[in-house]
């Protein structure tokens, strides 16, 4: 018996093909329509039904090359169970090279959403309703804001035994323990019963080859985890580390208003009053040192050059770091 097909929106995607469409979100001043682009790849055999998404924050384009790439290389024919990819949720902060909405709401903090509330919380109940109603797991896609850059890192819920499981398989550099925000999409997944993995990684307006590879990477393996893909063959990757598990996190901030020089890379060991960098005036003249005020990894840290007292400079993960390392 072939598989039923696959229900979205108005159409329905036989099983082992693919289908694009565009879930009507609102119309413009001058009468075009503006909708969500989603792509379905039902596989021809039984599976779990995933979605992944990117540009939730219209800033945040490393997803969008991500999800592009991995589209790119699945064939639904190939393929068990459903694959939902939004490569961009917020059109509208994408188109517009906004952050957030033309009403300034951040669309991730407007979960689940409503069909008669604002513009970001009818963006939000749409993709609840035909997106992850539909679906068990999801991989949420961003990257650092505000001229921040951030180490390629998962961030879920790692005491539940089966997002843990999914966190291990992606395979990132680190694994953070994150609390869930009220209004994110991960939040109102995970109220539907969902196993959500949030994957951080690269600067905003940037395709940062590093952080498109460790996420493509990374979204296969869970596919293959879950039995949806064919794992890699080991011999034609090069071989991961276990990611860092990281129970805890915080931003180092700056203690005095002036040119910042950092001397901490993403991903490097330290240790609380390690030496991250330094501040300077416009002469030179160092008015403070920058130090760790914790021991762990850096996972984040701002690009800016020009920085104020009180601003984020160097986001730590809490890792014991190993006795001999």
């Amino acid at each position: 018996m072939s598989r039923d097909s696959f229900a979205i929106g108005p159409v329905r995607v036989r099983a082992g093909a693919a289908r694009d469409l565009e879930l009507p979100i609102t119309r413009l001043i001058t009468g075009a329509d503006v909708g969500l682009p989603v792509r379905v790849l039902h596989g021809r055999e039984d599976g779990p039904v995933v979605w992944v998404n990117a540009a939730t924050h219209g800033d945040e384009v490393v997803g969008v090359e991500v999800i592009r790439r991995l589209l790119t290389s699945l064939s639904p024919k190939e393929m068990r169970g459903t694959l939902i990819a939004v490569p961009v949720l917020n059109v509208l902060g994408v188109m517009t090279g906004e952050r957030y909405l033309p009403d300034r709401r951040d669309l991730n903090r407007s979960f689940p959403g409503s069909a008669r509330g604002s513009l970001a919380s009818r963006i939000a109940h749409l993709m609840m309703t035909e997106v992850v109603a539909k679906c068990e797991v999801g991989i949420d896609l961003h990257t650092g804001s505000d001229r921040r850059t951030n180490l390629p890192q998962v961030r879920a819920d790692l005491d539940d035994p089966r997002t843990r499981e999914l966190a291990t398989a992606f395979g990132a550099p680190v694994m953070l323990h994150a609390r869930i925000r009220d209004g994110s999409l991960r939040h109102a997944a995970r109220e539907r019963g969902a196993t959500v993995l949030l994957y951080e990684g690269g600067e905003a307006w940037r395709f940062d080859e590093w952080a498109i590879t460790a996420a493509v990477d990374g979204v296969r393996r869970v596919l293959a985890s879950l039995g949806m893909v064919e794992p890699a063959d080991p011999a034609a990757l090069p071989a991961i580390e276990p990611s860092v598990e990281c129970r805890a996190s915080g931003w180092v901030r700056a203690r005095h208003t002036g040119f910042l020089h950092l001397d901490a890379p993403l991903g490097q060991r330290v240790t609380e009053g390690d030496r991250l960098g330094s501040l300077s005036d416009s002469f030179g003249r160092t008015l403070r040192l920058v130090r760790a005020d914790r021991t762990g990894i850096v996972i984040g840290r701002t690009e800016a050059p020009v920085v104020n007292g009180g601003d984020a400079v160097v986001h730590i993960a809490e890792h014991l770091l190993d006795p001999e390392g």
